[in-house]
């Protein structure tokens, strides 16, 4: 099957190669023309802008965005005024599901359909494939169902068989109309960061288990250690996350690359500790207040990236103060 690839980021660049891969013939094209001039040397045809790759395409025409959120509504419309009746668009980013659901009702006026499609896999997406969450209208999807089981992990890694009804034990999924796909991800991201601030919470415990072997200060500023004693374990972060790799029931593929990270950097002193969140926690959590479904870890993991990046320096420094005002307690 053919299609357009607009973005050549690091997912959209390894997407095209797997689908070069299964046999997909790619028109592809980026702001950044080294990036289409990389994958026109891998077999991909190359496309300076819109109107170029869509004069390239077959009609009817499928086109792949791998963007942005912030851009892709503004793109999404200016690739569908070239387009005509019969014509897909994909969009495979993070964005908003309302988005999808709006974009949807406003090309399908023009007989565009408008699909979106929830990828996960991140860097490693090539090699192992990629979880796809897909919203749209039937026959759209339908139509791209060979380029989604192509990038779809399988039963081995090496892609899905097209065709068959049970999509989503090979890595794949119609979730239902235009929107359905983003929220699923969306969700899925939501619970991944709740899945990263367990094991960063629990392995920081572990790593202050020696906290018995440190000096402490006694002042009034210094909460005491009680029992010094019990803390006493010096615990080898690395191979503690290497062993629960190995039958334990918190196993996962997270934790995989969890315990690779810490034995080639065990302090992770190329990082800052100041964590992104790129907007689907939270739409996650809106979606739970306006639904009234309670989140309470989502939401936990949330506000700690917000920590993460001092967005929490004023409330600290304001509770400082009252210590100070109330008691003459100095900072530490």
């Amino acid at each position: 099957m053919q299609l357009g690839m607009i973005g050549l980021g690091r997912m959209g660049a390894n997407m095209v190669r797997r689908l070069m891969q299964a046999g997909h013939q790619c028109v592809v094209s980026d702001l950044n023309p080294q990036s289409v001039s990389a994958l026109v040397t891998e077999g991909a045809i190359g496309a300076a802008d819109i109107a170029d790759l869509l004069s390239k395409l077959e009609k009817p025409r499928a086109v792949w965005l791998m963007l942005p959120a912030a851009i892709t509504g503004k793109v999404a419309r200016q690739i569908a005024s070239q387009m005509e009746p019969g014509d897909i668009l994909i969009d495979g980013g993070n964005s908003n599901y309302r988005d999808a659901v709006d974009l949807a009702a406003e090309f399908a006026s023009k007989g565009i359909s408008y699909v979106d499609v929830g990828t996960s896999g991140g860097v490693w997406g090539l090699q192992r494939g990629y979880s796809l969450m897909v919203g749209g209208p039937f026959e759209a999807v339908k139509t791209m169902d060979p380029i989604l089981a192509s990038l779809a992990p399988g039963h081995d890694g090496s892609g899905g068989t097209p065709g068959t009804t049970d999509t989503a034990s090979q890595g794949y999924l119609h979730c239902g109309p235009p929107g359905a796909g983003h929220f699923v991800k969306m969700v899925h991201n939501g619970i991944e960061y709740g899945i990263m601030a367990a094991y960063a919470e629990g392995l920081n415990i572990l790593k202050a288990a020696d906290a018995g072997n440190e000096k402490r200060a006694a002042d009034a500023e210094t909460a005491p250690l009680h029992n010094p004693e019990y803390y006493r374990f010096d615990i080898d972060l690395a191979a503690v996350t290497e062993v629960w790799r190995h039958g334990s029931v918190i196993g996962s593929w997270l934790l995989d690359l969890t315990a690779q990270t810490l034995k080639d950097d065990a302090t992770l002193s190329r990082f800052g500790g100041k964590v992104s969140d790129s907007g689907e926690g939270r739409w996650t959590l809106q979606a739970a207040i306006e639904t009234g479904v309670p989140a309470p870890v989502l939401s936990s993991a949330l506000f700690n990236r917000f920590a993460s990046r001092d967005n929490d320096e004023f409330a600290n420094k304001l509770l400082s103060a009252m210590r100070y005002s109330f008691g003459g307690h100095e900072e530490k």
